[in-house]
């Protein structure tokens, strides 16, 4: 009776053993497999869709050729059960990434990032059509109203109350997403500058503040000359002379303008002509930046009136009518 019972445990302890030795040939296996490189040569996208299982998602890495199997996927997730908690979203796959990277991005919910960026001194018509060309977002055509409404600004004027800045958005997300912010950032930006300014200055709202800073972004060469241009337009301000700044006649003639303006264009009486209207324009006339802001907000303690451009992004300062024509005639009448 002994010896059967001898071979019985031995032939259990030679299970037992092999058992063992599989199960650290598996383990060591997935461990391997966990660490080892996608089988592409491209940076994908990858999309998991709302409500797609875990073995949905493997199947589908399967057939695009990403991995060569799902068993070992299997495996791998019942010894870390927590990888098999995916999110929906829009991924990138790097040739980089090893199928443990992969897994950690779909589990932490990592997902594909776009980035936009709206330009200073652009106007609400340009960056409209940049964002109706962005990819993987949802568009409405009238989402800067709808924004301002939202924030109890009913006047249907967007132009300059939305911040030029680099945003952020993943796939699926609403247009509102990306212009809420730019709206919220300039009411921060816009708060920051009218609290702080120089309590000096002819203009009595922030909204005039905005519209400064939208003149002096649209005439703005060279960064440097942000507050003498501001100083330029305060001073004028202060002795009731028109600002005749040529951007604010383009923004008036709108689709008109087709690249000059004429003697014509500039004797008509428009709301946005600064040659034939006192003060600032009823709005903005574009995005204005951070330092645009701050410029409207202190211009530049100068006796300037008067500027014209070098052709060469700078400007000649004067602070008379007869050092600006001779300026005129030197940098301008004889190009």
């Amino acid at each position: 009776m002994k010896k059967p019972l001898v071979n019985l445990l031995g032939a259990m302890l030679t299970l037992l053993t092999l058992a063992g030795v599989g199960l650290l040939w598996g383990y060591q296996t997935v461990i391997s497999y966990s660490q080892s490189p996608l089988k592409i040569s491209t940076t994908q996208e990858f999309e998991v869709k709302r409500g797609s299982s875990f073995i949905q998602m493997a199947n589908g890495l399967v057939q695009r050729g990403v991995l060569d199997d799902v068993w070992k996927l299997k495996l791998l997730v019942k010894l870390k059960p927590e990888l098999a908690h995916i999110r929906s979203g829009l991924y990138q796959i790097t040739p980089e990434d090893t199928v443990s990277s992969l897994l950690d991005k779909l589990n932490q919910g990592r997902e594909m990032v776009f980035a936009v960026t709206l330009i200073e001194g652009q106007t609400i018509k340009e960056w409209r059509q940049v964002l109706q060309q962005l990819p993987r977002l949802k568009w409405q055509d009238d989402v800067f109203n709808q924004v301002l409404t939202q924030h109890g600004d009913t006047s249907g004027l967007p132009e300059g109350k939305f911040y030029p800045d680099t945003y952020h958005y993943v796939a699926g997300d609403d247009i509102k997403v990306i212009v809420e912010q730019s709206y919220l950032k300039m009411q921060t930006e816009l708060d920051k500058a009218w609290q702080g300014r120089d309590k000096n200055i002819p203009l009595t709202s922030p909204y005039e503040l905005l519209i400064m800073a939208s003149i002096i972004e649209k005439e703005t060469g060279q960064a440097s000359e942000r507050p003498w241009i501001s100083a330029v337009f305060t001073n004028r301000l202060r002795k009731n002379m028109r600002l005749q700044t040529d951007p604010t006649v383009i923004y008036g003639m709108g689709d008109n303008y087709q690249g000059n303006i004429t003697r014509k264009d500039l004797l008509k009486k428009t709301p946005y002509n600064t040659y034939r209207i006192n003060g600032l324009t009823p709005t903005p006339i574009a995005a204005p930046s951070g330092a645009s802001l701050a410029a409207a907000a202190h211009p530049a303690e100068v006796d300037y009136l008067y500027f014209v451009s070098k052709n060469d992004g700078s400007h000649t300062f004067s602070k008379t009518l007869t050092e600006h024509n001779r300026a005129v005639d030197k940098y301008q009448r004889n190009r």
